[in-house]
């Protein structure tokens, strides 16, 4: 079947990428259409558009400032029919009930018109994303940077003007917080209480505070730095002014620091600036060896472990008692499909403590990658080679679907191991999706092992997503670390 392609450019014109995903999947839902694209006109994102066979090449007339709708249909007029509706989406008005509402243009007009105002949320393409966060600094504001593709040594340049200002910067490419309460980008509802979170992760964020309020406990503040605030090449700056703040926060009485690895020396250093602290601490640098922790500090080799620690529970380190006959998994492989690269990470640890070997797509001591051998496999679809053209599985659980197929297809699977990941940011009804790609193929030999990182205050609430899978035969586990947990010992394997 012949494909027809068209893209049109819309110059100067800018709309959040969680709207553009959402834009896209509508119009790529419409009858004969292949793809749909509607993407800022960036080179990271003109080559995605490339690969999706979208573009015939990134030589477009196009900056990054432009936005970019590309359609693939089976016939010109189905493709025609796209751009129109796509064009339609775009030019919509935000609806608020009461008329228009003013929208600032710039950062210094938003400042002038809310002089209170202390804090900026920046989300907009890569190349831009430096320039604004500069102006708002230089305009009084921290910043939370959710872009991506911003060069580390922008990151470097900004993170240093921000710190000789006063002022934090978190990111770039930091996708969750919770602030004085608020819940930002992906994160949770979870209760106010006395345990402040440091993380380079945005699910391992997620993961810790949800187990915290699943213990009965809260969190003052939950700061997200990036995942390259602890390389060698940016030194820890935002972490370390986070680590600051914590102790001058007279609502955090527990700090709890989620990181992969840092760099050698930046781990002295956020090891150093933790000993000097009044407060207690818990140091989670998953998928490294276990370090000397100063005496006001416990090392934590699992996010669960982690959230134990801080609330002063132990039995929070065990998987939950859920019983399952699993005589059949024994001899058979286990297939994780991850939506949260730090949940897939954290499985991965779990096997090596196990003595099990698994291979995956995440870079981790000791893990061979995913073409270089056979066994256990995990996977983090949210990582880049996943979502290239498509939305994260976070936003748009669909994406999980044909690994799900080919996983309950092949014969020497025993056990699917998934997440699903809740909260605002994340898609309205995730359950219902999984168990209807589980109903299209599912295979009554195979164990269907899952958990569900969120609360019940959460848009979706985590009872009833658990209530979904539940009817549909899926073992529920407390927390990622205890359903793989289940999945290790429904092989023969144990921690």
């Amino acid at each position: 079947m012949s494909m027809h392609k068209r893209w049109v450019v819309r110059p100067k014109f800018y709309l959040d990428s969680v709207a553009l995903m959402r834009f896209s999947k509508s119009v790529a839902a419409m009858d004969g259409v292949h793809e749909a694209a509607l993407m800022m006109a960036t080179p990271a994102n003109l080559e995605i558009m490339v690969n999706a066979g979208l573009l015939d090449s990134t030589n477009v007339d196009a900056s990054g400032g432009d936005l970019i709708i590309s359609v693939s249909g089976t016939s010109e007029q189905s493709v025609d029919e796209a751009i129109a509706s796509a064009q339609t989406l775009l030019d919509a008005p935000s609806a608020s009930g009461e008329g228009e509402v003013w929208q600032p243009k710039t950062i210094r007009s938003a400042v002038a018109n809310n002089p209170a105002a202390n804090f900026a949320l920046i989300s907009v393409p890569g190349p831009f994303a430096i320039s604004e966060a500069r102006k708002a600094i230089r305009n009084g504001l921290h910043v939370m940077i959710f872009s991506d593709n911003v060069p580390v040594e922008k990151e470097l340049e900004l993170k240093t003007e921000a710190r000789q200002l006063g002022k934090m910067v978190m990111g770039p490419d930091c996708g969750t917080a919770i602030i004085n309460g608020v819940p930002l980008a992906f994160a949770n509802k979870v209760p106010h209480g006395n345990i402040g979170i440091v993380g380079a992760s945005g699910t391992g964020i997620q993961e810790v505070s949800c187990a915290i309020a699943h213990a009965g406990k809260g969190v003052s503040q939950a700061i997200g730095v990036g995942g390259r605030d602890l390389s060698e090449t940016v030194g820890g700056i935002s972490t370390l002014m986070a680590m600051d703040l914590l102790e001058r926060d007279d609502n955090t009485e527990h700090v709890v620091l989620i990181s992969k690895p840092p760099a050698h020396d930046v781990a002295d250093r956020v090891l150093h600036k933790a000993s000097q602290s009044t407060k207690p601490y818990t140091i989670c640098f998953l998928g490294g060896e276990e370090i000397l922790m100063p005496g006001n500090c416990g090392w934590a080799s699992s996010l669960y472990d982690a959230a134990a620690m801080a609330v002063g529970d132990s039995s929070l380190n065990h998987a939950n008692q859920t019983k399952f006959s699993a005589d059949q998994q024994k001899g058979k492989l286990v297939r994780g499909l991850f939506c949260g690269g730090t949940l897939c990470t954290e499985a991965l640890v779990l096997f090596k403590r196990a003595d099990v070997s698994v291979v995956s797509n995440v870079k981790l001591h000791g893990i061979s990658a995913l073409n270089e051998g056979q066994g256990h496999t995990l996977i983090d679809l949210g990582a880049d080679g996943y979502t290239q053209g498509r939305p994260h599985p976070m936003i748009e659980p669909t994406i999980r679907d044909t690994y799900v197929k080919d996983a309950l297809s092949d014969d020497t699977v025993g056990v699917l191991l998934v997440d699903l990941v809740i909260g605002y940011g994340a898609h309205a009804d995730p359950a219902s999706v999984f168990v209807k790609s589980l109903e299209a193929n599912r295979q009554n030999n195979i164990l269907i092992i899952a958990s569900v990182t969120g609360t019940d205050a959460d848009p979706q609430n985590r009872s009833k997503q658990i209530a979904i899978l539940n009817q549909a035969g899926v073992v529920v586990a407390d927390s990622n670390a205890s359903a793989v947990e289940l999945a290790l010992a429904s092989i023969g394997a144990h921690n």
